[in-house]
């Protein structure tokens, strides 16, 4: 939906192409299916590279989910930036 109000906003002319193509649910899926393989993709490289893993999950639960909670709202603002509001 952060998709499609983009367009209906920001670029009105693809929004409009695309509707008249009868291609914009298309094209909102493929964005919004390509968002959570990015989602997941990025959240696991970063889990990794931040050692937030299932040994620091067992040592301390609330660090585990405070970390996981940051990844994925740094994760979520890397597809935004880079696929939804494009």
């Amino acid at each position: 939906m952060l998709r499609k109000a983009y367009l209906k906003e920001w670029r009105s002319s693809l929004y409009i192409t695309l509707m008249q193509e009868g291609k914009l649910n298309e094209h909102l899926k493929e964005v919004d299916d390509t968002a959570h393989e990015q989602l997941e993709r990025i959240m696991r490289r970063m889990m990794e590279n931040q050692g937030v893993d299932e040994a620091f999950k067992a040592r301390n639960q609330l660090g585990w989910v405070g970390a996981v909670n940051n990844i994925r709202n740094e994760a979520e603002e890397i597809i935004f930036s880079t696929l939804i509001y494009t």
